[in-house]
């Protein structure tokens, strides 16, 4: 039995998925190899810490003495690099995260700038860009922001980086794209924006929204240079598994001070109940290179098939890639319409349900949105948006299982097919 006896594909469809799995193969090589050593990477971690069972314990109240806590914090920081991390279910969001640092870090009359334009739409009301005067944004408290845009190729600007980058306290790197068409930066890139920052201003802090990069590459941003890297638990880090969570890593002051935002001032890590949930962020940590994995060759898979059928995605499928986000430029509201229905359909979660357009708040268009996720807005797992507007693209990500995010791809192309969206021979 195979595919085409549960889901009513056409066997073209399937044939074309076959062709398109065919080509993936040399890019399916690289990600396996990068998920070995990312395995090697974090199971040595593991061992060196002295992970245990003890370390899965819950702990209540104010949480002193909480060694799963403290053990998780070491092994992330030599996972990634750093020199200390701040692993918590306590941050709501990677845009919570994000928050933690730069209120942690930043003092009255720093500067802030944003060396890979600006940021993602939900830290608009952090930075005081969005929101109300008096909200107790960044901007309230005295920081003073500004931006370097992206060249016209979506890469950074190195030479505007450098020469205006004089004075700045944090020098901010968005790693991943938002709903935006460059593509995200790979370790390569994040190194030279590093370099022109060290050029223009040696003392500034690199901070990096390492959010869906993570082991996407056997590297993380500290290697080359970044101070403090910040991302969270329902993305590539929990593994699937974490069902809140973030996390802030790199040179232990910075991280200090960000534990002090987070708790108080004085105590910082040293309190914190972990309620029982060490042992999935503990787990989600040990599954991450694998799933991340999973959620590459879907992305690539994806890119891949349509490609075939005509529409330009981004990144195509044999590029090297910074993040586990594919973008499809569909080209008409509804092809984008029909892309997320299919998508819906291959969901383990809510499959029965149709995703509609609506009037979702910060957006000025539109948007759709298909997920059927175990955990509420995990974007590990399969998911696919965007707003109606040119070029109608959708925004794919996650796949904690590449066999039913393959599946789920070639879903979305048979509702387009259904529809008379898209023609095969």
């Amino acid at each position: 039995m195979g595919m085409l006896d549960f889901f009513a594909i056409d066997p073209r469809l399937e044939k074309l998925g076959e062709e398109a799995e065919k080509a993936c193969a040399p890019t399916f090589a690289r990600i396996e190899e990068t998920a070995r050593h990312n395995a090697a990477k974090v199971l040595r971690a593991f061992a060196d810490n002295r992970v245990s069972e003890a370390c899965f314990g819950a702990s209540t109240g104010y949480g002193y003495g909480d060694l799963g806590r403290d053990v998780l914090d070491k092994v992330w920081a030599q996972v990634l690099g750093a020199e200390d991390a701040l692993v918590r279910h306590n941050f709501v969001s990677g845009t919570h995260a994000l928050t933690v640092a730069l209120f942690g870090v930043l003092r009255p009359g720093d500067r802030l700038v944003a060396v890979t334009g600006k940021p993602y739409d939900t830290l608009e009301p952090v930075l005081g860009l969005a929101g109300n005067p008096g909200d107790g944004s960044l901007k309230d408290f005295g920081v003073i922001y500004s931006q370097i845009d992206l060249m016209h190729n979506g890469m950074p600007d190195y030479g505007a980086i450098e020469k205006r980058i004089g004075g700045a306290k944090i020098a901010y790197i968005q790693r991943s794209r938002g709903y935006s068409l460059r593509e995200a930066f790979t370790i390569d890139t994040i190194a030279e924006i590093v370099r022109a920052v060290r050029r223009g201003n040696p003392d500034a802090i690199i901070m990096v929204d390492n959010c869906y990069g993570e082991f996407v590459e056997t590297r993380e941003p500290i290697a080359v240079g970044a101070d403090i890297i910040i991302g969270s638990m329902i993305k590539n880090a929990g593994g699937g598994i974490a069902r809140t969570g973030g996390y802030i890593a790199g040179r232990a002051d910075l991280v200090e001070k960000c534990a002090y935002r987070l708790t108080c001032v004085g105590l910082g890590k040293e309190v914190g109940c972990t309620l029982g949930m060490n042992r999935e962020l503990f787990q989600g940590l040990f599954m991450a290179p694998d799933i991340v994995e999973n959620a590459m060759k879907t992305a690539v898979f994806a890119s891949q098939v349509f490609t075939m059928l005509g529409f330009r995605c981004s990144p195509s499928a044999e590029a090297v890639r910074g993040d586990i986000v594919t973008a499809v430029e569909l080209r008409t509201a509804e092809n984008l319409c029909a892309f997320c229905r299919g998508i819906q359909k291959g969901s383990p979660v809510d499959a029965y349900v149709t995703p509609e357009p609506w009037d979702m708040p910060g957006y000025t268009d539109q948007v759709i949105m298909a997920a059927g996720a175990f955990t509420n807005g995990a974007s590990i797992e399969l998911s696919a948006d965007g707003p109606l507007r040119e070029p109608f693209a959708a925004w794919m990500q996650g796949g904690i299982s590449y066999n039913s995010g393959r599946i789920s791809v070639l879903l979305a192309a048979q509702e387009m097919l259904a529809g008379g969206l898209i023609q095969l021979s």
